[in-house]
């Protein structure tokens, strides 16, 4: 096969971003391929994703946050780009594996075992992996995935690649994106912390004008009877855009300013504010699940007030990182 990092699926050790005792094991499918793919580059994945910290509401669902591809350059090194796609997937892959470069991909859920628990031989449903293995000849691919590293092959091989079947002309090619690890210098220890206290300081001028929480609650309100009524399907596509989102933005958030300030007051503060959060969204996410009326108002007054809390400790971080850097 030709490996990125020659990792075997058997005996991976995931992320402990994905430690089965977290609240929201899974974040999305964009930032859980990152943290593997970082974790297994020996890379703290933490350092990557300020975003979470600054999470809104945005009217009918909660950001989608991802790593942002500056913070992973200038900390990193790892440049990361859309790719053009005028050969077969696989052959991409191939040449860039030689490489030593990846690349992320969308692909139909329907092919990937890991999810068989859900969408395996059952739904298609987009998700991204990122490769780290592929034997075209072999038809096996093995790719970070959700909370781990696995690996695929035969028939599923073939449907992931869209490979002995014809496809109409309106069947679109799959977003790509090509990941270079050595773009540039790579940051470690106190100069990667200083580095992204700065990350975080420039998150923080962007973070929500309203409390995004308070703006949750009103379309809480308005959605609930309709979520009452509605299919199970419909509660499971409400709660992953929603209160599974932000639980688990917040519990990255939360083992992000753990690991950027692990000494400092204003980061425990923080820390414990995004906790009461993503135990609050758990919360309503069982009381959704349900499927019975109930009045969300105090729990969003309760997380509000806890959003607010996070963000003025958040601040205190940075600042006391600017004067440092100072």
């Amino acid at each position: 096969m030709l490996q990125l990092f020659g990792l075997d699926p058997a005996s991976y050790h995931p992320s402990p971003l994905h430690d089965p005792n977290r609240a929201f094991r899974e974040t999305n499918c964009y930032v859980d391929l990152w943290i593997e793919l970082l974790h297994a580059r020996g890379i703290p994945p933490e350092s990557a994703l300020a975003a979470a910290c600054t999470v809104d509401f945005e009217g009918d669902q909660w950001t989608f946050f991802k790593p942002s591809p500056e913070d992973l350059l200038r900390l990193h090194g790892i440049d990361v780009h859309e790719m053009q796609l005028y050969r077969p997937t696989a052959d991409h892959l191939a040449e860039q594996l030689a490489a030593g470069r990846t690349m992320t991909l969308e692909v139909d859920s329907f092919y990937l075992p890991d999810t068989c628990a859900t969408a395996y031989r059952r739904a298609h449903v987009k998700s991204s992996i990122a490769v780290e293995a592929i034997d075209p000849k072999g038809e096996r691919l093995r790719y970070f995935h959700g909370s781990g590293y696995y690996e695929l092959a035969g028939e599923d091989y073939r449907g992931v690649f869209r490979l002995g079947r014809a496809f109409s002309d309106d069947v679109l090619p799959p977003y790509v994106e090509l990941v270079n690890f050595d773009a540039g210098p790579r940051l470690q220890g106190d100069d990667l912390r200083r580095e992204v206290s700065l990350s975080l300081a420039r998150q923080l001028a962007f973070k929500p004008k309203r409390n995004p929480w308070l703006a949750f609650g009103e379309r809480l309100e308005r959605d609930l009877p309709l979520l009452l009524g509605g299919s199970d399907g419909d509660y499971h596509a409400y709660a992953f855009a929603t209160v599974r989102q932000c639980g688990a933005a917040f519990e990255i958030a939360r083992s992000f300013v753990e690991w950027l300030a692990p000494a400092s007051a204003p980061a425990s503060d923080a820390a414990a504010a995004l906790s009461r959060q993503v135990n609050g969204a758990k919360t309503l996410l069982f009381k959704l699940a349900r499927r019975r009326a109930f009045d969300p108002r105090p729990a969003i007054e309760d997380l509000a007030a806890d959003w607010s809390l996070a963000m003025n400790a958040l601040d205190r971080v940075a600042l006391a990182a600017e004067g440092r850097a100072a």
